[in-house]
């Protein structure tokens, strides 16, 4: 009452913010909770990543790992080890930051909308939610830089399945090829389910099925098993992410 609004807002132009539509002794904490959030899902995204660079480090998949220095432990116990250490710092930090989120978000609710519990709960969640986002951010900037990639792992992985990775493939092409895709879908079950239960290799059993060579021809069977065929939108993908090269150079 005792400022007029439009010197509210002539003041919040200057920094280039907008005043509260409707605010009581303090702005509704439905703010800053929406603030805490947001930093969570951040957190939360970084840990997906962070989770996947953990399974492929594993000792049965290793298609990549964390960079290991020279000098490095990776288990006191066990000097063979190399543990995803960053990775799994950065699920902690995750949880940590998310769980930031409930006294957030317990905020919003305050006494006849205006008393001020929530002032020394941001005391701490504040600074504790932004410097550890902060810091997360900077080790999984690091942890991605220098990544070790296997592709050659990333290869005998695919083999060990014995071709199955092209059923769906297959079953497409039966389909356009005219046959119905419950029928479709039983023609390559009956030769996938031969390899998992036999050790055959898919392949083969599909060339030797007189049903599928008669819908789809031998060429056109070998031609699906191209793993060329499922990476030809790579480069669009990447360039969705992070712009053309040319747009990149020009920066």
């Amino acid at each position: 009452a005792n400022i007029d609004p439009s010197v509210e807002a002539y003041v919040c132009e200057k920094p280039g913010l907008h005043p509260e539509p409707v605010s009581t002794q303090v702005i509704p904490r439905d703010r800053h909770a929406e603030f805490f959030c947001v930093l969570a899902i951040i957190a939360s995204s970084m840990e997906r990543i962070a989770v996947e660079i953990r399974h492929l480090q594993r000792t049965e998949v290793l298609e990549a790992e964390e960079f290991f220095s020279k000098g490095q432990k990776g288990s006191s116990a066990m000097p063979h080890k190399r543990n995803p250490i960053l990775s799994e710092n950065l699920t902690g930090q995750a949880r940590y930051i998310r769980g930031l989120c409930i006294p957030a978000l317990e905020n919003v609710a305050l006494w006849h909308e205006r008393d001020i519990s929530h002032s020394s709960v941001e005391r701490y969640i504040g600074p504790d939610a932004t410097v550890a986002l902060d810091f997360s951010l900077r080790r999984l900037n690091g942890l991605i830089k220098n990544l070790v990639v296997y592709p050659d792992n990333m290869l005998t992985n695919l083999n060990k399945m014995r071709g199955l990775v092209f059923s769906q493939k297959i079953l497409l092409d039966l389909t356009q090829a005219g046959i119905s895709r419950e029928q479709a879908y039983r023609m390559v079950q009956r030769n996938a389910m031969k390899v998992w239960e036999q050790g055959a290799d898919f392949l083969t059993e599909l060339l030797a099925d007189e049903e599928v060579v008669e819908a789809l021809g031998e060429a056109k069977i070998r031609e699906s098993f191209d793993l060329n065929y499922h990476l030809k939108h790579v480069d669009t993908i990447f360039e969705r992410v992070f712009g053309t090269s040319d747009a990149g150079q020009a920066d």
